[in-house]
């Protein structure tokens, strides 16, 4: 309603301006000829009425910029992510839940399906529960938008880590999440590397490579998931040589997203993690070390300790194998020896780890280093959606 109401004050800023400029004119055409018969004129009028059509001018112009951009509107959402965060943690002690007073502004985006997809729903989250320990607990979060890239939604909000404390969390919904209202989707966990930030804020251009293949058509939509990488190390990742289950079973976060959002319960067939550059390691050892949760992993441009991640695999679950994409460019000629050396560990590897189905990807070459990050990221996507689709 904000923007109909500022074309009132708009459209009379414009009239009156008009009618100003016009009387200037005409007074200023007065003058003119009163000195051509050496008349005396007095100048005030026209003084009066000229400054009034520019404040007029002024007026129509900051209006039609705060109509056309909608600032009151962006002025309101004008919270920070700390803000937002801070505000959800806050509800969460207060015991507070959306839809009571003033918090049913906040979006929230658990709609599970209704009617004929209610016995579906209620075999996934009894799926989803036997998955999760019996300490992870499955509360809802509320989740605030925070922009419309790769064609989707990316949203926010605070949930619980591993240790406990509240870290950010970031949710990119595909477009098909808003036009299937009653589908379920698959989850993508992407791993950061950085101390304190998101996958999508150390990678800027992962959305938009995620987005553009799933804009083909070809592969099926998922959900992705960018835990804010914990702090106390400054390459988290590196602590998957000391406790890769710790790194690959976030118990916690993979129950807040079920509840929160429409997705198929984690398992093979309907969860997978992706990681770039320094996040590669994480997303490598969740495959490894939880094929039975994680069905698909993609690292794309990653260093690995490939003896630790080796142990890994060989202590996975039993009866399961990983599926792993390890994808670098053509010219990465050390990240491209360090995926073929992880290749070969694996398949030296005992029991599970033997097993598992590794691929190594070379093929991508351009002209800049983000150019081939960016078609690395789309290869990576289309790899966890092929193969979760395979799968189940």
């Amino acid at each position: 309603m904000v923007r109909p109401l500022l074309v009132i004050p708009l459209l009379a800023a414009a009239l009156g301006g008009i009618w100003l400029a016009r009387g200037a004119l005409q007074r200023w055409r007065d003058l003119r000829a009163a000195a051509t018969y050496e008349l005396a004129g007095e100048r005030w009028p026209m003084l009066v009425r000229a400054g009034g059509a520019m404040v007029c001018g002024v007026c129509v112009t900051a209006l039609t910029l705060l109509t056309a951009l909608g600032a009151f509107g962006v002025l309101s959402r004008g919270r920070t992510g700390a803000d937002r965060a801070q505000s959800a943690v806050d509800a969460a002690e207060a015991g507070a839940w959306p839809g009571s007073g003033p918090e049913t502004a906040v979006r929230q985006q658990a709609a599970p399906p209704t009617a004929a997809a209610s016995a579906a729903a209620s075999g996934a989250a009894t799926s989803a529960a036997s998955a999760a320990p019996a300490g992870a607990s499955a509360v809802a979060s509320r989740f605030d938008s925070v922009g419309h890239p790769g064609g989707g939604e990316l949203l926010q909000s605070a949930v619980l880590g591993p240790d406990g404390k509240p870290r950010n969390v970031r949710v990119w919904l595909p477009p098909q999440y808003a036009k299937e209202s009653n589908a379920r989707f698959p989850v993508v966990v992407m791993h950061a590397a950085t101390p304190g930030k998101t996958a999508d804020a150390e990678v800027p251009d992962v959305v938009e490579g995620v987005g553009a293949a799933l804009q083909t058509g070809r592969v099926r939509p998922f959900i992705l998931v960018a835990p804010e990488a914990p702090n106390g190390t400054a390459h988290p990742c590196e602590l998957v040589a000391a406790a890769p289950a710790a790194v690959a079973d976030d118990a916690t976060l993979r129950a807040t997203i079920a509840a929160s959002f429409r997705t198929l319960p984690p398992g093979p067939t309907s969860w997978g993690a992706l990681g770039v550059e320094g996040g590669a390691p994480c997303a490598a050892a969740a495959g490894l070390a939880r094929p039975d949760l994680y069905g698909a992993a993609a690292a794309v441009s990653g260093r690995y300790d490939a003896a630790a991640l080796a142990q890994t695999g060989a202590e996975a679950p039993a009866g399961s194998s990983a599926k792993l994409l390890l994808a670098a460019a053509k010219g990465d000629a050390a990240g491209l020896d360090a995926a073929r050396k992880l290749q070969t560990a694996l398949k030296a590897g005992p029991g599970p780890a033997a097993k598992a189905e590794v691929r190594v990807s070379d093929n991508v070459q351009d002209f800049t280093a983000d150019r081939e990050r960016l078609r690395l990221v789309r290869q990576a996507a289309q790899f966890l959606a092929e193969t979760l689709t395979r799968a189940s």
